[in-house]
């Protein structure tokens, strides 16, 4: 599913990070009362009557080296391609700016509607602040503080009514989605390539050449398939061109898009925390993950060299243990039809219900063969369980209390159910309710 996006754009030190951290209900971005403080473009999903959609703090101007006009002049930008609505925040105290005219002239060509969120507006003897900014000639002009969380209802409930409603993919057996990702220059274009058997993708050793998610598709032993290439992923910490940014946040709508997520390493360099972070995208979205080990032609490429750095791989990534890790050149077009077997088990992994019947038969062995040892003052114990929905699959169990759920027991229940119903290469996930019996 993509959800709608609004950005939230103005000038430094007017809030935006604190109502950024309003709307997603944590504290996520950096509060200071420096100018510019906010480094990264921040990612996170409010959810408000029922509606939920991703909100993308802007933060990131950088004063220095570059003339700050230029910088907001990007952040605007980027706002205009992307969002469905733009929160304009403006300083009530200082009153209007001339950079504050500045953003209001270029977002004039904005297609998505505009919110001026008034900021710091916290007594009722200020309201008169308020009238200056009419000046901007917007008309949803809402009076807010960010800090006492004043206002942010109301501006909130008219975001909603804006926003367009969230589009479910049309996932069908027809047609399976993956999308490519990576840090720069680890090979994804040319894995794509390699993939579709054509020059469909712009190859570059330059660093992070593919700007934008390009989708491509085709059709591969009958089945049809849409591959879609991301723009290189930096770790999120190192996020600080506006270009950089604009990528991030096409490549988090291209996951949303796919149903399987291919991370390519570059097997030269082997695995860096770079890779960790920008799986994390992936893992958020909770879609199936199939590694895949780039470059293999630049190692010394034998039996025992790959089950060393399988190892490698699964102690990196603890959390990727149901993934497949193959081992390609996508220069020499090396092993690339592992990919495909891993992407149909994938799929098929990720699609698969099981009946309450069976499932219960195998938590009920499980709870015999090994049963919880206490936690938290308390033993587990499940009643029953059932699977709520696939993709991804999640179980809901019924238990005396979640709080006595060990992560380790969690764990084993986890390896039970993949060992009795195969789901190789899928994610899977526990919803505990607590049930008195």
């Amino acid at each position: 599913m993509k959800s709608a996006t609004v950005c939230i754009v103005g000038t430094p030190n007017v809030g935006k990070s604190s109502i950024f951290n309003r709307m997603v209900g944590k504290r996520s971005a950096i509060v200071d009362d420096e100018a510019g403080i906010t480094r990264d473009r921040l990612y996170g999903i409010c959810e408000w009557l029922g509606r939920s959609f991703r909100v993308v703090d802007t933060g990131g101007i950088e004063i220095n080296n570059a003339p700050f006009q230029q910088e907001i002049r990007a952040q605007v930008e980027i706002a205009l391609e992307e969002a469905d609505a733009i929160l304009f925040v403006v300083d009530g105290i200082k009153g209007m700016s001339q950079d504050d005219l500045m953003i209001a002239k270029m977002l004039y060509k904005a297609k998505a509607p505009i919110f001026l969120a008034v900021n710091k507006v916290d007594d009722i003897d200020k309201m008169d602040m308020v009238s200056d900014f009419y000046a901007l000639g917007f008309k949803n002009i809402y009076p807010i503080s960010a800090s006492h969380g004043i206002g942010i209802g109301d501006l909130l409930d008219a975001l909603v009514e804006k926003l367009p409603l969230n589009e479910e993919e049309v996932m069908n057996d027809d047609v399976i989605r993956f999308s490519v990702i990576g840090r720069p220059n680890v090979g994804k274009s040319s894995l794509i390539n390699a993939l579709l058997g054509e020059e469909r993708v712009i190859v570059s050793n330059i660093e992070g050449t593919t700007r934008d998610a390009i989708d491509s598709e085709f059709i591969h032993e009958g089945r049809r398939y849409v591959a879609i290439d991301t723009a290189g992923l930096k770790r999120r910490g190192k996020i600080y061109e506006s270009v950089d940014k604009y990528a991030a946040l096409r490549a988090i709508s291209a996951i949303e898009r796919s149903e399987i997520v291919l991370l390519v390493i570059d097997g030269s360099e082997g695995v860096i925390n770079q890779d960790k972070h920008v799986v994390g995208y992936a893992l958020e979205a909770k879609k199936p993950v199939i590694i895949v080990v780039n470059k293999w032609d630049l190692v010394e490429h034998t039996q025992k060299a790959m089950q060393e750095f399988v190892k490698k791989i699964r102690v990196e990534f603890k959390f990727l243990d149901y993934a497949f890790i193959l081992f390609v050149s996508a220069k020499n077009h090396s092993r690339i039809q592992t990919i495909f077997p891993a992407i149909l088990k994938s799929y098929e992994s990720y699609h698969r219900h099981v009946t309450t019947s069976v499932l219960n038969e195998v938590l009920d062995d499980a709870q015999a063969m090994n049963p919880p040892s206490e936690f938290n003052k308390g033993r587990l114990k499940i009643y029953y369980g059932t699977q709520s929905e696939s993709v991804p699959p999640t179980f809901v169990l019924f238990v005396n209390s979640p709080s006595y759920l060990h992560f380790s027991y969690e764990r084993y229940l986890e390896n039970r159910i993949r060992g009795a119903f195969d789901f190789e290469g899928s994610p899977i996930q526990f919803v505990l309710k607590e049930r008195k019996n």
